[in-house]
């Protein structure tokens, strides 16, 4: 039985627009637009190819699929990031102590611990400053505005009212504003580098379709979003928007991984819980013991807190985090942002740096390199778009009279070209296409300038290039007296076999199987090195040709010659490899580039050597996650990957326990970057992504700094290693004096004030300008340490309790001294052992400055931020003793010349031993 106004179950019913395109994707999964015919598109997409869509339909699929927009990722409100300070297991211990203190009528006490628990946590919030910013760089990348064809209407509208079936057009300079199949293009180059890595602008061919899977770049019938139009003009239909296009996946990419721990945080969080838990069970014992003999139950808690304040280290949070501030401004001067805190001693741990091509080890200039003339070859000099350099013939000047056709040559590569090189505030860079850039360039190195040509030889018509015949042709006056020239430039191959004569020394002649081959011959050299090649020819008239077509005129030419160019690497780059290879980081090359081009750029650089130790992106899709792992100990350059296969390429490095560094620039290396250990963008090439994705900027887009960030993390981890065995040793000698007391039936030489003012002041100056030591000499000599390595080496355990046995055996000696020279006086012989304590430890910190040498061979003073820091707390430690009301709230009273005589000698012991220790230990290393 039917009721009014209700439905059947069997009723069809309507389906949305995403639902339609849904099964359309072969049950969900992403449609392949670019293996589809053009009918069939504008047929999915209900979309009229005269008309565009109209108002209704734009209406509904904005209802439906949104706004062409990335959605904001929920960042950490102020709170939130201040509650996370608080999670450190050594924190918790000091809020226990200090609200113990509280209720037991020590104010003083836990205002002082509290103080330095908030000023800790402000430090951390402040100096790792924004929260993850990615995301919405990704948002603000998307063009403002896009060219549509609504009703019929050619129309602009904000690029976020995109959707799906709009019709765009597109011209040069162009931000595409969504993923776009194309259906028309002509000349059209979309420049990708920031997208695949490609340093040359893609050619575009509305035309194609393919068959099987390609990679992205490959796609040349797609635009993709935030890529820019370098060349030509065209139209696509829109098939994606917002976080369905591909940098939309990338934003998603970057938003599903989790924070990782870096190794520091990890190893102080283990050594947190570690004194955290014998901090507790030393106090349970005592208390303990001290109930079973009888002592208040009163006198024996408060005893506990006292040694629990003596255990706990309540310096070391604040100092880790005033070092590695201190670590950030000194990486910032040798050109290394750090955002975050604890990636500047991750930095010291890498093991692996993987970096992309296209803008960190080569210049994002292209540049030509070789250059075929006359029958000779010849290198050309000079990196980048300045145009700066010279010509060699066997790494000899060449004056280029010697070479005739070499004006004629350079005046068609600067003539037959759309391009511009500006000059802006000391830098020189391109406006259009980078190949025609180097082109300009090239020109340059002789003189001969764009405007300067132009305004010579002005161009009367054109034949542009199109990607099907993959040449160019202009038709300038006043080059030959009387007579119209036209120059072209295109494949070499193409090129050479509508050359019926070719240039030499001037002379025209008429081209021979012997020359036609000798040219192909070097054409092939050209592109085994990995180089571009284009080929330049030229024809004279008598007047400029009506209506000039490919057919006609570009037929029966004179060839001029053969360029290669090249994005070639930075020369620093080489010697950071080099630097790296030596201080046992193997560094990797992961880029969207060609096979040829990354091998040869790889071997330029010395990072490979053979071929067999580069592969392609498509071949690691055959590969599991287990035979990834293998295949990354083996190949040192991966080309033509995908965001998705750099992901990959980091995972299996860091399952083989590597500490992986990812840099890049572009949009292509953000999940990656995010992915690894530590993540470096460029900070002058780098898009906005990459930059507010990584933990570390180099502001100069040097990868020599990034050697240079990995030495100061060594620095800054062998320093926090120093001030950790520093403090621990002292709190451990505090422990030791507070239980031998208790076994001894003494009253316990410190009160927990004394306690936090040796821990929190006097042992705090020492220990920051151990945090600052220059670095060993042979620090980058050394093989990365093992990610797993604990703080406390079996060695420096060794060294913390020889130490710690020193500190108590001199701070209970004179304690001892001090019951019986005070009569017993509590406050005489706790100001006798504390000073004592006091004095070992600011001399002892001299000998903390290095591990394996003696003072005398490292030099005693020559560390002045100590030499500072031991004074302060020396005249600190004067201020408790003899201000007299300061004597009242630490107990203290002044001391007279005879206790200084029995202080000052045993002040010395652990020092002493301490240099005996090291002598011992590494005399086979002198």
């Amino acid at each position: 039985m039917n009721h009014p106004g209700r439905r059947t179950h069997w009723e069809a019913r309507p389906l949305s627009f995403k639902t339609k395109i849904f099964f359309l994707n072969r049950r969900g999964s992403k449609m392949n637009w670019y293996q589809e015919e053009e009918k069939l598109i504008f047929s999915k997409l209900n979309t009229d190819k005269e008309k565009g869509l109209t108002l209704d339909l734009v209406e509904e699929r904005q209802k439906e699929c949104g706004f062409n927009e990335l959605p904001e990722q929920e960042t950490k409100s102020f709170w939130e990031k201040l509650i996370a300070q608080f999670r450190d297991v050594l924190i918790l211990i000091l809020i226990g102590a200090s609200i113990i203190s509280f209720f037991v009528g020590e104010g003083v006490d836990a205002m002082i611990i509290i103080a330095i628990v908030i000023i800790n946590a402000f430090l951390g919030i402040y100096q790792e400053g924004k929260a993850e910013e990615a995301v919405a760089a990704l948002r603000k990348m998307a063009s403002p505005e896009a060219k549509v064809i609504r009703n019929g209407n050619f129309i602009r509208i904000p690029s976020r009212e995109l959707v799906p079936g709009d019709l765009v057009d597109l011209e040069t300079g162009d931000i595409v504003p969504a993923d776009l199949r194309l259906v028309e293009s002509v000349n059209l180059k979309i420049d990708e580098a920031s997208f695949t890595g490609e340093s040359v602008p893609a050619e575009k061919d509305a035309s194609r379709i393919f068959s099987a899977e390609v990679p992205l770049g490959d796609r040349e019938n797609m635009a993709f979003s935030s890529t820019i139009v370098a060349y030509g003009h065209g139209q696509g239909i829109v098939t994606d928007i917002g976080q369905n296009t591909e940098i939309g996946k990338i934003a998603q990419t970057i938003q599903a991984y989790e924070e990782e721990d870096t190794p520091l945080q990890k190893k102080l969080s283990k050594l947190g819980k570690s004194i955290g838990f014998i901090v507790l069970g030393i106090c349970a014992l005592v208390l303990v013991v001290g109930l079973l003999r009888g002592k208040k139950p009163l006198d024996m808690f408060m005893t506990s807190v006292a040694l629990a304040v003596a255990a706990v280290p309540e310096g070391l949070p604040a100092i880790v985090t005033i070092v590695l501030s201190l670590g950030m401004g000194h990486m910032a001067k040798r050109h290394a942002i750090v955002k975050k805190l604890l990636a500047v001693e991750t930095l010291g741990t890498t093991t692996y740096i993987c970096s992309d091509k296209t803008g960190t080890l080569t210049q994002n200039q292209m540049t030509v390199v070789k250059v075929y003339v006359d029958g000779e070859e010849a290198d050309i000099t000079g990196r980048g778009y300045e145009p700066e350099g010279n010509i060699l013939i066997k790494d000899k000047i060449v004056d280029s009279e010697k070479l005739s056709s070499l004006y004629t040559l350079m005046s068609c590569a600067a003539l037959s070209n759309d391009s511009k090189l500006v000059y802006d505030d000391g830098i020189y860079s391109i406006f259009g296409d980078p190949t025609e850039g180097a082109l300009i360039t090239f020109a340059g190195k002789k003189g001969l300038t764009k405007k300067e040509l132009n305004e010579s030889y002005p161009r009367m018509a054109e034949i542009p290039f199109d990607s099907t015949r993959k040449m160019m042709t202009t038709f300038h006056e006043k080059f030959l007296k009387d007579r119209i020239v036209s120059f072209t430039k295109g494949a070499p191959d193409i090129i050479l076999k509508r050359c019926k004569y070719y240039l030499i020394n001037g002379q025209k002649l008429e081209m021979t199987t012997e020359v036609y081959q000798k040219v192909m011959d070097v054409n092939s050299k050209y592109a085994q090195s990995a180089l571009r090649v284009l080929g330049f020819a030229f024809k004279d008239y008598d007047c400029i040709p009506e209506n000039p077509t490919s057919d006609t005129e570009e037929q029966d030419m004179i060839f001029l010659g053969l360029v290669g160019m090249i994005d070639p690497p930075r020369e620093e780059a080489k010697e950071a490899i080099r630097l790296c290879k030596h201080a046992g980081i193997t560094p990797i090359m992961i880029t969207g580039d060609y096979l040829e081009t990354a091998i040869a750029i790889g071997q330029d650089l010395g990072m490979v050597r053979e071929s067999n130790e580069a592969i392609m992106g498509h071949e690691l899709n055959s590969y599991s996650d287990v035979e990834m792992q293998e295949l990354v100990k083996q190949k040192r350059v991966f080309a033509r990957v995908s965001p998705e296969h750099k992901v990959r390429i980091v995972d299996a490095l860091k399952a083989n326990g590597e500490i992986v560094a990812m840099t890049g620039d572009g949009v292509n290396d953000a999940p990656a970057i995010k992915k690894a250990d530590i993540g470096i963008s460029m900070g002058i090439t780098g898009t906005d992504v990459a930059k507010n994705t990584a933990d570390v900027i180099l502001t100069d887009d040097n990868f020599a700094s990034i050697v240079s960030a990995v030495e100061e993390g060594r620095i800054i981890y062998s320093n926090i290693k120093k001030f950790v065995k520093f403090l621990l040793s002292c709190n451990i000698g505090e422990i030791l004096i507070v239980l031998i007391a208790i076994m001894a039936n003494l009253e316990v030489p410190f009160l927990p004030i004394q306690l936090l003012w040796l821990n929190l002041v006097t042992d705090s100056f020492p220990a920051l300008a151990l945090g600052v030591e220059p670095g060993a000499e042979d620090i980058m000599e050394e093989p990365p340490r093992d990610a797993n390595e604990s703080i406390l080496d079996k060695h420096t355990a060794i060294a913390i309790i020889l130490q710690a046995i020193a500190i108590a055996a001199t701070a209970l000696g004179s304690y001892l001294y001090g019951l019986r020279h005070y009569d017993s006086n509590l406050s005489g012989a706790r100001t006798v052992a504390l000073v004592t304590l006091i004095l070992a430890e600011l001399f002892r910190s001299y000998s903390i400055r290095s591990e394996h040498f003696t003072l005398a061979e490292i030099g005693p003073f020559t560390n002045r931020s100590l030499n500072f820091g031991v004074g302060l707390s020396f005249l600190l430690t004067m201020v408790i003793i003899y201000v007299p009301f300061l004597n009242i709230y630490f107990k203290t009273v002044p001391l007279g010349i005879k206790e200084w005589l029995i202080i000052a000698p045993l002040s010395f012991v652990p020092l002493i031993v301490g240099e005996i220790y090291k002598k011992i230990r590494y005399r086979k290393q002198r």
